[in-house]
């Protein structure tokens, strides 16, 4: 029977502390214990479909059926454990599925009141000195899965919820309740969390009055009194996108001619301001409620402050490389919408990106209880370069909400009206939507469905 590559190559690691395999008929329980002993550890990848003591194909039947024995195992651990969705690989004819237990999760794990760790192939109780440095490590109050009084279920947006749910695309009809316990937006009496409030709620600065990013453009190298300054609330997903918005429309574009050829740049990689900002949504501690993110564009830098200093094990000499979450909600909600990676900080492609582009490197700095980053500004051109600035498109005569849209399509592939409407909240809803037939119409933008299912992606 012929198996996927990826298959064959984690089949080929063996069985160890971070790859097991169960047959098709694995109980909650069995996973769950396993499951418990790789949190607890440097996380791993369990295979089901596999019959245990060979790598004889099995696969699994029902998925739906299989993807519920999974849930149910996450949620026998305590904490309940959020996890990556599961893939169903391919191969031959049937199909194992693969569940991911990342590293750097942030609670130490516990099943029926064990502790438990990977031992070679076995999964065994911690010693009670590995325990007490697990406590150490990772004994910080998670603040995102506490229940604020008061708060109940119609306090989230119906809509962003159904929009959440789409994006899981999750095989069967469970109720939207039921997925968010699973994903871990709910505690006890199914009230929401403030994680689920930050990622879908209607008025998510009721309940996190700090939750949000102050963005300002100074003229010069410092702060002065010369400024455009933007607080940009709303939902965690809606802040990002406001603030990449204000990115955008606040960066000096300009367009670097070579022969005949141009390419158009901003005074740095999008591709990296755009991680910097999502790392400072999903990882800030959201226990200090005196302080926001700070967007700062200055005439030689731009900087975003993150409140709080570094996580757990995470300092400034291993960053690159350590992986720990500590708001494992909200970074797995968030990258189960397509804006992170649920593996890494993203920050190590700050660097890459910036390296690409022949800037000087990023700095990354603890001050003042907050976690800083810093990229610097592009050089000047070479001399015998062509330097000037150009807006896009600037043949088609589009407005700037049009371009910020097609803008936003280089990085999402999609944009719905209501997506739009976050991007440019001041524009009324009747402009917004006649700015998307004209992009239609000039054959930029191809629509898709009608009503309220009604999207756009970019006409290749």
């Amino acid at each position: 029977m012929e198996q996927t590559t990826d298959l064959n190559e984690l089949l080929s690691q063996g069985m160890g502390p971070r790859l097991h395999w169960f047959p098709g008929d694995v109980s909650p329980a069995r996973l769950a214990a396993v499951f418990v002993g790789m949190a607890n550890g440097d996380g791993g990848v369990i295979l089901i479909g596999i019959s245990p003591r060979s790598t004889h194909i099995q696969g699994i039947g029902n998925l739906a059926e299989i993807l519920d024995i999974v849930f149910q195992a996450a949620l026998l651990a305590d904490p309940s454990l959020v996890l990556p969705l599961p893939q169903a690989l391919p191969v031959g004819s049937t199909r194992v599925l693969q569940v991911l237990i990342p590293a750097g999760l942030p609670h130490v794990y516990n099943l029926d009141g064990r502790y438990l760790g990977r031992e070679g192939v076995q999964t065994n109780p911690l010693p009670a000195r590995r325990l007490r440095e697990l406590l150490l490590e990772r004994g910080i109050v998670h603040f995102e899965t506490q229940t604020p009084p008061g708060a109940i279920l119609d306090d989230l947006d119906a809509e962003k919820v159904e929009v959440y749910i789409r994006a899981l695309d999750l095989p069967g009809e469970e109720s939207w309740q039921t997925v968010l316990d699973r994903r871990g937006c709910l505690g006890k009496d199914l009230c929401p969390t403030y994680a689920a409030l930050a990622m879908f709620g209607r008025e998510p600065q009721r309940w996190l009055p700090s939750a949000m990013i102050l963005a300002a453009r100074f003229i010069g190298p410092s702060f002065s009194d010369q400024y455009v300054k933007l607080e940009i609330r709303g939902t965690l997903p809606e802040q990002i996108r406001q603030a990449e918005l204000f990115v955008r429309q606040n960066l000096a574009q300009t367009v670097q001619l070579t022969g005949l050829t141009h390419e158009e740049r901003h005074g740095y990689p999008l591709e990296a301001v755009r991680e910097l900002l999502v790392n400072a949504v999903a990882h800030r501690d959201y226990n200090l409620q005196g302080d926001m993110i700070h967007l700062n564009i200055f005439s030689d830098r731009l900087e975003v402050h993150s409140p709080g200093y570094l996580p757990g094990p995470v300092n400034l000499d291993n960053l690159l490389e350590a992986r720990f979450s500590r708001n494992a909600v909200i970074v797995q909600t968030l990258a189960d919408l397509g804006f992170i990676e649920r593996l890494g900080y993203g920050l190590d492609r700050v660097v890459r990106v910036m390296r690409q582009n022949n800037l000087a490197p990023p700095r990354f700095e603890e001050v003042a209880g907050a976690f800083r980053a810093t990229l610097y500004a592009a050089p000047q051109p070479a001399p015998g370069e062509s330097h000037r600035h150009q807006p896009a498109y600037r043949e088609l005569n589009l407005n700037t909400r049009q371009e910020s849209a097609l803008d936003y399509l280089g990085s999402y592939h999609r944009i719905t009206n209501r997506e739009y409407q976050e991007l440019c909240p001041d524009v009324h809803a009747e402009t917004l939507r006649r700015d998307l037939s004209d992009l239609v119409r000039l054959g930029l933008l191809i629509k898709i469905g009608d009503k309220k299912s009604t999207y756009y992606v970019l006409k290749k």
